[in-house]
């Protein structure tokens, strides 16, 4: 007879928010992610925390996530976009493009993805 072992595996809110910058910085028409004030005051945090420990902060900036007391995981993406695409069709596909990437590398669902673009960034001639 045998007995299986229950275990549970937890995917921190760093690594979610690492994996949803590199699929935004993917996406075509995003130039950079841009931290805000807010995210570089998290980011700060962040990073002091993981120097202590002597761990190599994940790059994650300009991206946050929370997940609510019903489990409902969040991102919030702050990005700078070329002005050679539309801003409402860069922002819908970060948002595709970030819930698809989490899903696939973590196994995690994404609820919702917040996108504000904070700078349009004329074409370089």
């Amino acid at each position: 007879m045998t007995t299986e072992a229950i275990s549970e595996v937890v995917i921190e809110a760093p690594v979610i928010a690492a994996v949803a910058a590199q699929a935004a910085r993917a996406t075509p028409g995003v130039v950079r992610l841009e931290p805000g004030v807010r995210g570089l005051v998290s980011t700060l945090v962040r990073v002091g925390k993981q120097r202590l420990t002597n761990a190599d902060p994940a790059a994650s900036e300009g991206v946050r996530v929370r997940k609510n007391a019903a489990g409902e995981l969040s991102v919030q993406v702050d990005v700078v976009i070329s002005a050679a695409r539309a801003a409402a069709v860069v922002g819908h596909a970060v948002q595709q493009e970030v819930s698809r990437v989490v899903f696939e590398q973590t196994g995690q669902q994404v609820d919702e993805v917040s996108v504000s673009i904070l700078d349009i960034e004329p074409e370089r001639r």
